[in-house]
């Protein structure tokens, strides 16, 4: 996925609206900042499971510390990553692409989706935090 075409929540998980489905994943940079991924738990996530934007929807573990997921966007959980649950070096390895995380039906995109970062004011906000 082009980074530039994707929306950012201030927790760096990032969202790709694809008709009516948002694909979720880890950015690249909350990747590198984890570095070693250990596992991750999406317990929470599973198909069918009402998220409210904010709302942790599991945990990924580092070597370094264990981080909350969050949804950027309200909906309903479609689909979950089963090989990330499996293999979660996958999320470090392609973040943007085969490492996403879950797949839900936003519920209110359109007003959500203007409360999230576009590309430019995610590295704005990264380079402050770094």
């Amino acid at each position: 996925m082009d980074p530039k075409t994707l929306k950012y929540a201030p927790t760096h998980e990032w969202v790709s609206i694809d008709g009516d489905v948002a694909t979720v994943g880890l950015s690249t940079f909350a990747v590198e900042q984890l570095t070693d991924l250990i596992m991750i738990d999406l317990s929470k996530a599973t198909p069918g499971a009402t998220l409210a934007a904010g709302d942790s929807f599991g945990e990924v573990e580092s070597v370094k510390s264990v981080n909350d997921l969050y949804a950027p966007l309200s909906g309903e959980v479609i689909e979950v990553n089963g090989s990330v649950a499996d293999d979660v070096n996958q999320i470090a390895q392609d973040p943007l692409g085969s490492g996403w995380i879950l797949k839900l039906r936003p519920s209110n995109p359109d007003a959500e989706l203007a409360k999230l970062l576009d590309h430019d004011a995610y590295q704005k906000k990264v380079a402050e935090e770094h």
